[in-house]
């Protein structure tokens, strides 16, 4: 059975355990499903901190995490990517900066809650804005198996994600033919989610997305800009989500077994 993550278990990062039980009888059970949180490029942990409180998922423990450097130039905040680069024409901060660093930091999060909190790959999923989006879908691609589920709002597929290979093996190759095979599909399901203008998910970087993610889907927002939902409609397709993904003792015996 799954333990709550503490601290000691990861750099930094803040714990939201699940909901408290609706009856002070019914003793606490350990999280059965575990979320990770990753915020935007320039932000830190503290306001997904305070999301993770919101959503109040049940038998889901939230972990809200840090991204991994600081900005430069005493600009506060951090950020996902392995460098720093500046839109020569617009100045603002490019966000598709390689996540070689990221990627070992939350795939170390990950092995830690399966191997040592005892957590499956199936029960625990990412949420991600903009960059953190970025990082959550870099991570996910390194990851062997499938994992619960990524939410990730505004944020591209990173380039550096190889799509994978549709073609069909030679059974004549040539000498010169590369003994590496390519990259399968990963089948961990995507919820895509931005603003119907000035957004970062174009149709490409969509199309993309489902060809490295077969199970993805996209939600298009009726308003320009891919920032963090604003109404209750646009948090039903996120919370639809969960209710899909999530994991749920509820209706099972006490003392029964998974199989497969």
């Amino acid at each position: 059975m799954p333990r709550l993550p503490t601290p000691s278990d990861f750099p930094t990062l803040s714990i939201t355990p699940p909901p408290s039980a609706p009856s002070p009888v019914t003793a606490p059970k350990p999280p059965i499903n575990v979320l990770l949180l990753l915020h935007g490029l320039g932000d830190t942990l503290t306001p997904f901190t305070t999301l993770s409180q919101q959503l109040g998922l049940p038998e889901t423990c939230c972990i809200a995490l840090q991204a991994p450097t600081p900005l430069p130039f005493d600009l506060g905040g951090f950020h996902w990517g392995d460098d720093i680069v500046f839109d020569q024409s617009t100045g603002e901060m490019e966000f598709d900066t390689g996540f070689t660093n990221s990627t070992k930091v939350l795939g170390e999060v990950i092995h830690v809650l399966i191997e040592k909190c005892g957590f499956q790959s199936r029960e625990v999923l990412l949420f991600g804005f903009g960059q953190g989006g970025m990082a959550a879908l870099a991570a996910t691609a390194e990851v062997k198996g499938e994992l619960g589920g990524v939410v990730d709002i505004g944020g591209p597929v990173p380039s550096s994600i190889p799509i994978p290979s549709t073609s069909t093996p030679s059974s004549n190759p040539s000498p010169s033919t590369s003994s590496t095979p390519p990259p399968s599909k990963n089948r961990t399901p995507i919820l895509l989610l931005g603003g119907s203008s000035r957004t970062l998910l174009t149709p490409s970087a969509i199309q993309k997305t489902k060809v490295i993610f077969p199970f993805t889907e996209y939600k298009k927002w009726p308003r320009a800009g891919d920032g963090m939902p604003r109404t209750r409609e646009e948090m039903f397709p996120i919370m639809e989500f969960f209710s899909r993904r999530l994991r749920s003792r509820r209706g099972v015996p006490e003392g029964s077994v998974e199989i497969g």
